[in-house]
């Protein structure tokens, strides 16, 4: 089986989010794909096959299945696009949040996804002292966002991820207004076996429309301020936001079952 890590959001090496990326004639065993994923121990590891014109995507964490995830979607359109299919601007994924399209735009790879839809909740003593902060807004989509005033806020975080685990949603993001870019965000998922996302995908679905309609704009320049970096490139158009970003290959590798 081949498989290559990809450096996702980013184009410098040891930067942005790696992906694991396994591109297969057949489906192996749910049970075999996680011991994949739990090998490599990166945050996703995305398996494909080609199915008739497009290709059946899957996204394993090391806590399991997932039904969304920006930077594999990323990085696996990378390896297609400069491995199999070379000709190719366009590459169409059915995956368990549906169709997927990923298009080659100079070096960047822009992505369609679904928009979270956001619900205003209340800012509880649960999520505070989860925190160490107290965040001034509060949302629920797939995950819980929380909102602070300051960028440097964001930065000097370090939560709780035992309390985080307690929290509703299934990851925890926090953003602030940039002052550099439109944003600035991260991403705690401890419910899947991962402390702190690099840098995030799924999570902008909940970001960028946030900051869209905060900031009366539909494009937004994102930074992920984990420890390794990322930029997200959003347009948010209606109930969909387009994810652009750069990637770069770190391996090439072949795993032997």
């Amino acid at each position: 089986m081949k498989q290559y890590v990809v450096d996702a959001f980013t184009d410098r090496l040891f930067h942005g989010n790696q992906a694991a990326v396994c591109i297969l004639e057949r489906w192996p065993s749910e049970a075999l794909m996680l011991d994949i994923t739990r090998e490599n121990n990166f945050s996703e590891t995305a398996f494909a096959v080609r199915e008739g014109e497009t290709y059946r995507l899957r996204w394993f964490t090391p806590g399991g299945e997932i039904d969304l995830c920006g930077h594999a979607t990323l990085a696996c359109a990378f390896v297609l696009m400069n491995h199999y299919e070379t000709e190719a601007k366009r590459i169409v994924f059915d995956t368990l949040s549906g169709e997927l399209i990923v298009e080659k735009q100079g070096d960047l790879y822009e992505m369609d996804f679904p928009a979270y839809q956001l619900q205003p909740v209340e800012v509880t003593q649960q999520m505070i002292e989860a925190l160490g902060k107290a965040p001034v807004e509060a949302y629920m989509g797939r995950d819980l966002l929380c909102v602070f005033r300051e960028e440097a806020e964001i930065h000097s975080l370090s939560p709780d991820m035992d309390k985080v685990k307690a929290l509703d949603g299934l990851l925890l993001q926090v953003t602030a207004r940039g002052s550099d870019c439109d944003c600035v965000s991260r991403s705690f998922a401890p419910k899947l076996s991962v402390a702190e996302d690099p840098v995030c995908g799924s999570g902008h679905c909940h970001i960028a429309p946030y900051w869209a309609g905060k900031l009366r704009k539909q494009r937004i320049v994102a930074h992920q301020a984990s420890r390794r970096g990322g930029m997200l490139y959003c347009r948010v158009e209606g109930d969909r936001v387009k994810l652009a970003g750069k990637a770069v290959l770190f391996s090439e590798a072949e795993i032997k079952l």
